[in-house]
């Protein structure tokens, strides 16, 4: 005998923590924190999401089926935040995954994470090891070809648009169609501290402008009550102020 079970009649809990902490060390999760902000400020407006550090959840039913990667990207959903990302819900699964990899972390980072990513179709797999504790050159990814993670050796995100760089502990993206650098808060803070600057010069600049015309409208104003002061008093005296050269 045979016995359906239908999933939307059980009630399942689907936890959106573990109680483990975020990343391992400062320099990690300062990594993490500015990637999302980047990443979430550039694909502003579109329909997408970026989530970090939350569990994604690829098979109903099952809770203890998860994962939480460093950063996820999903495209063609519902913009903005989730408690937990669940694949059947949301009918996507991540285009990018982004894992801040330590010594620590190596073995699960290269082997069953990358195994599992593989399997669930996500496109790439990018690992940053801020310490550069085992990467080369401390950034490399993986794209998927023919359903196997091949090397990516241009640094080049087809999904994102993006080009990958490293820059100290930080990982840093440059639009592929117009070169910019995309910025992170504390430069973000930067630009609009100097812009802000800038618009303070340019007022009173402007302001200087108008006072230096008033000044000079008072000026001709005060000149030609002069003139008609004089010609006033030329013509009490009898004479006619337009017939002097």
């Amino acid at each position: 005998m045979t016995t359906t079970i239908n999933l939307s009649d059980i009630t399942i809990e689907y936890p959106s923590a573990d109680g483990e902490p975020v990343a391992e060390t400062y320099i990690h999760l300062y990594a993490i924190l500015t990637t999302l902000e980047v990443l979430q400020q550039y694909l502003a407006g579109r329909q997408a999401t970026v989530l970090a550090n939350q569990f994604l959840y690829y098979a109903q039913g099952f809770p203890r089926l998860r994962v939480a990667p460093d950063v996820m990207v999903i495209f063609d959903v519902r913009p903005g935040g989730r408690d937990n990302y669940k694949v059947w819900e949301e009918g996507q699964v991540p285009q990018v995954v982004l894992e801040m990899t330590s010594a620590g972390t190596q073995k699960q980072d290269q082997e069953q994470k990358k195994l599992l990513y593989e399997q669930l179709g996500i496109l790439e797999y990018w690992l940053f090891d801020p310490k550069g504790e085992w990467i080369n050159k401390k950034l490399q990814g993986y794209r998927l070809q023919d359903e196997i993670y091949q090397p990516i050796t241009d640094s080049l995100s087809q999904p994102l648009g993006l080009r990958l760089e490293v820059e100290g502990e930080l990982l840093r993206f440059y639009r592929l169609d117009t070169g910019d650098k995309l910025l992170i808060p504390t430069e973000l803070a930067e630009k609009a501290h100097h812009e802000n600057q800038r618009a303070e010069a340019e007022r009173e600049r402007a302001e200087s402008e108008r006072e230096r015309a008033e000044a000079e409208r008072e000026r001709a104003e005060a000149e030609r009550e002069r003139a008609n002061k004089l010609a006033e008093h030329l013509r009490s005296l009898g004479v006619d102020p337009d017939s002097i050269n």
